[in-house]
């Protein structure tokens, strides 16, 4: 599959917020400001399993989620990191990173479908997506 195909599924598009381009994903953060929550969509046409990356591409899909979740973990600290990649919905492929937090929104259960989601405020977004894009940065260098 050629990344020049790739297309961002729509409700991805629009529940998250774009945050990098890194080799192989796209990184986004979810817009729900009650989760500290990174989303990464391998930019690969046609993908659902983490199996239909070639070997080489499934490495890479983990180094970017350690890298993404260490740069998470050091904006938004937290008792519990969850990866998991589900796709009973948006079947496109990706891969959720969530800061979890004794006492949040879902606690202890799962954040898929646990209430509505609430939008980050201008400002808070913006901080946000800058202290992530901050941390990759420095994890770059």
């Amino acid at each position: 599959m050629s990344a020049t195909t790739f297309a961002l599924d729509p409700r991805l598009e629009a529940d998250t917020r774009h945050v990098a381009t890194l080799p192989l994903c796209e990184l986004r953060l979810m817009d729900d400001a009650r989760f500290a929550w990174l989303v990464l969509v391998p930019r690969r046409a046609g993908m659902v399993e983490v199996a239909d990356l070639a070997d080489d591409e499934q490495l890479q899909l983990w180094q970017e989620s350690n890298r993404c979740a260490a740069a998470l973990r050091a904006v938004a600290p937290c008792d519990k990191l969850n990866l998991g990649a589900l796709g009973n919905i948006v079947r496109q492929l990706h891969l959720h990173v969530v800061a979890r937090t004794q006492g949040d929104a879902a606690w202890p259960g799962p954040v898929w479908s646990s209430g509505a989601a609430v939008p980050y405020a201008t400002d808070a977004l913006a901080t946000r997506l800058d202290a992530l894009r901050q941390e990759l940065e420095r994890d770059q260098g």
